[in-house]
């Protein structure tokens, strides 16, 4: 009896939002102010399922057959995504009027998202995995696409369904092969046979296919491809959500399971990750040089932070995968805040989408010039804000683990990533507006935007509390 009780408040969270997507359903059907009400709901139900993790981080369990993990890094990661979404929601209050899906399910959607990511950041089963990716890839495949009355919503939606069907093959196949290889889709079974498995081809070929699956998800080189054409189609808001939560959720399942492979057999898999880490820190960072378009070149900047994040995994040591959930954490809130910024300045049409529309923001709007300027910085990685501390921490990793031209790859793409982020604090405060209109306020996204400030602020302030807590769990 004390058992069930315990695995109960252990599944809380689940269980929180599990309900809550019902009711949200139920509102959404028999209330006519469904698109006022679920907003708010959702935000409160992210923020008690967000903070009930984070309170309750220290109770380790598995629970479910020894199907699920709570507690820990699973939390933390539970933390990240309900805070995230709950961030997205309240930029999007005001922003999907003005795009076009004033609709509740929208916000249905985002529910059914974090709790499919939640499934996968606590996954002690392959098959447990496997569920979430699902759970989360549906709902964004729909989200990509609300607007059909936009042609970029439809085209957006399309290829990444497409490219998602195609990367979730290579996860299961790669999952079957691990499977037939391991007898089990256990993670802990899969974890001691490892040493013995590491030398059969078939484990090792399902491993690959399983890497290369989430490497489409997490929008590694060269399998970003629906990257900048996705962000470009889908709501601001939506794309804000798409590069955080759904690569947070890609990494979080990484590190669940394959956590065996940071115990010193990584070694086999040292050079696919590597060659994905240096082409994704590269490409992403040279190719958003070029883009005249702000969410194109956001797209880019994030397959380049793909590349810094795997430099943590590529380690193989504690000290990477601590460094690779601080800089999810901060680079969550970093992104958040900047696409929060855009999709305030963008207009009813799609417009001042422009790199050029940010000429003489400080004019216009010295608050979102300010914030602009913090996340861009953030996201540059100058100290004394959180993105600095995310690259050092996955950089130390790297030459820890004796592959220090790696680290000197992601330095040398850092400094290439300066132009393109300053790039936009210097139109906003050196130039002069070339296009006139006028920036319209929301008071929930600035207070969502506000909230990313104080975050990014906060983690370059104690970034040592917070790996603290992340390495206890390791």
């Amino acid at each position: 009896m004390l058992n069930d009780i315990q695995e109960f408040y252990s599944i809380l969270p689940f269980i929180i939002l599990g309900t809550g997507i019902l009711i949200s359903v139920l509102i959404e059907m028999y209330s006519s102010n469904s698109e006022r009400i679920l907003p708010w709901f959702s935000i409160i139900i992210f923020g008690v399922v967000g903070f009930y993790s984070l309170f309750n981080v220290n109770s380790v369990s598995v629970i479910m057959q020894n199907m699920l993990q709570t507690g820990g890094i699973p939390n933390i990661f539970i933390f990240i995504f309900s805070f995230g979404a709950a961030i997205t929601c309240l930029l999007s209050i005001d922003y999907i009027k003005k795009y076009g899906v004033y609709f509740g399910e929208y916000y249905i959607l985002i529910q059914i998202s974090v709790l499919g990511m939640m499934c996968m950041a606590g996954a002690k089963d392959l098959l447990m995995i496997f569920l979430g990716l699902e759970i989360m890839s549906v709902s964004f495949y729909a989200l990509a696409g609300l607007n059909r009355r936009r042609l970029n919503a439809n085209e957006a939606s399309l290829k990444y369904f497409l490219l998602g069907a195609f990367a979730t093959g290579f996860t299961v196949y790669g999952i079957a092969l691990i499977y037939g290889a391991a007898h089990s889709t256990s993670i802990d079974i899969i974890t001691a046979q490892f040493p013995v498995m590491s030398g059969n081809i078939l484990f090792l070929a399902g491993v690959l296919l399983f890497f290369i699956g989430f490497s489409f998800k997490i929008a590694a080189f060269p399998f970003h491809m629906w990257v900048p054409d996705v962000y470009q189609g889908s709501a601001t808001t939506i794309a804000g959500l798409f590069s955080t939560g759904g690569k947070a959720a890609a990494f979080s399942a990484i590190i669940a399971s394959l956590s065996a492979l940071f115990g010193g057999s990584l070694h086999i898999f040292l050079p696919y990750l590597a060659v994905i880490s240096l082409l994704s820190m590269l490409f992403g960072s040279i190719v958003a040089i070029a883009q005249d378009n702000i969410k194109r070149m956001l797209a880019y900047s994030s397959i380049a932070h793909a590349g810094y994040l795997i430099i943590g995994l590529a380690s193989g040591n504690h000290i990477g995968i601590t460094g690779v959930v601080f800089y999810i954490t901060a680079y969550t809130f970093m992104n958040l805040g900047a696409f929060g910024i855009v999709s305030m300045i963008e207009g009813n049409d799609e417009t001042n989408l422009d790199i050029n529309s940010y000429a003489g923001l400080s004019e216009k709007s010295p608050m979102l010039a300010l914030l602009l300027s913090v996340f861009m910085f953030a996201l540059a990685g100058i100290p004394p804000f959180a993105g600095f501390f995310g690259k050092y921490y996955v950089f130390i990793s790297a030459i820890k683990a004796n592959i220090t031209w790696l680290a000197v790859i992601g330095v040398i793409s850092s400094a290439i990533s300066v132009y393109f982020y300053i790039r936009i604090v210097v139109l906003m405060y050196f130039k002069e507006s070339k296009s006139e209109f006028t920036v319209q306020y929301s008071n929930t996204g600035l207070l969502a935007v506000f909230i990313c400030f104080l975050i990014v602020i906060l983690l370059g302030i104690v970034p040592g509390s917070i790996i603290n807590l992340i390495s206890s769990f390791l």
